[in-house]
């Protein structure tokens, strides 16, 4: 099977290392790719590169012909404060880009686009008492969540239309050793703790990040997007994947005891922060594609400062 993927991080990479494992060749359409960081998780085969934007559209239907790609997994984008900092470089690059993404499958005949939306999608203003489903109201008030909201439309609409297959994906905050250049501020706070815990150091952490939150780890973001890009098409086609529960601060620097003791934690000034009150529904992945989240949070973080250890030895540091 012939897979490609937009974005070069850390869900991407996660997905490859499932996928290069049962024989798939996978290709990353990126235009700043971090070759070291591919090599360190994926090693020398089963992967290439093509150097592209998303906002090239001749380029992506030529990498998804020239590749023969039978599936296209989206991941590219900028994340959360990157896409706040400038709305509209959010908007050209995630939906522009993600048009382009749906407009280029349609034109290369790909069969299956899975599209990795966020639980940022969710309208939190709105009152819930119990975790959040699929179905839930989409929509709220800040940049990447609303231009992930109009993402998953305009998928559904191109794939309603031309007739290709169509999974969305909704991860938790996803954690593990990444390179977080799309600026996943979430991503860059459980770094900072793990390297502070293996090596008993402080760990400056944004007050925004000490909010209550339900979190996800690489590795099961990883399978769940190879189930995803495999598997018969299910009844539904938009699915939660998380932990299934809440995490507070407290518990997070409790779960990291496996890896060591964090020093002090310095709380920069900022943005408060906004905890989530519920996790998100996993019932549905569960029931239709076969998958559970395999990792605690302590679990994580154990298999994560194990790769930040190795990764320290590769990378000389």
């Amino acid at each position: 099977m012939n897979v490609v993927v937009t974005g070069a991080g850390l869900v991407a990479t996660a997905y490859a290392r499932e996928a290069i494992a049962k024989g798939c060749t996978v290709t990353f359409i990126d235009p700043e790719p971090r070759n070291d960081y591919l090599r360190f998780k994926l090693g020398d085969k089963g992967w290439n590169l093509v150097r592209k934007d998303i906002r090239d559209l001749p380029g992506l239907v030529d990498a998804f012909r020239d590749n023969k790609a039978d599936a296209v997994i989206h991941t590219a984008g900028l994340i959360g404060s990157r896409v706040q900092q400038s709305l509209y470089n959010g908007f050209d690059i995630n939906v522009g880009g993600s048009r382009n993404v749906a407009e280029a499958v349609r034109l290369a005949g790909v069969r299956r686009l899975v599209h990795i939306s966020t639980m940022g999608v969710y309208d939190t203003r709105r009152k819930t008492s119990a975790n959040v489903p699929e179905d839930f109201a989409r929509g709220a008030n800040r940049g990447y969540g609303n231009y992930k909201a109009a993402i998953e439309m305009v998928m559904e609409a191109y794939a309603d239309q031309y007739k290709f297959e169509l999974l969305i994906l909704r991860p938790a905050n996803v954690y593990g050793f990444g390179h977080f250049f799309a600026g996943s501020s979430g991503g860059m706070k459980m770094q900072a703790l793990v390297e502070a815990a293996i090596d008993g150091a402080a760990a400056r952490v944004q007050s925004s990040e000490t909010m209550a939150n339900e979190y996800i780890y690489s590795r099961d973001t990883g399978r769940a997007v190879e189930i995803a890009t495999t598997i018969p098409m299910p009844k539904d086609f938009i699915f939660n994947i998380g932990n299934g529960y809440v995490s507070a601060f407290d518990q997070v620097l409790d779960a990291l005891g496996g890896v060591g003791k964090v020093g002090n934690i310095e709380v920069e000034a900022g943005d408060p922060p906004k905890s989530k009150a519920h996790a998100m529904d996993i019932a549905r992945a569960a029931a239709q594609l076969g998958w559970e989240p395999k990792y605690s949070l302590a679990e994580g973080f154990r298999d994560y400062a194990d790769e930040v250890r190795a990764a320290r030895v590769f990378f000389g540091k």
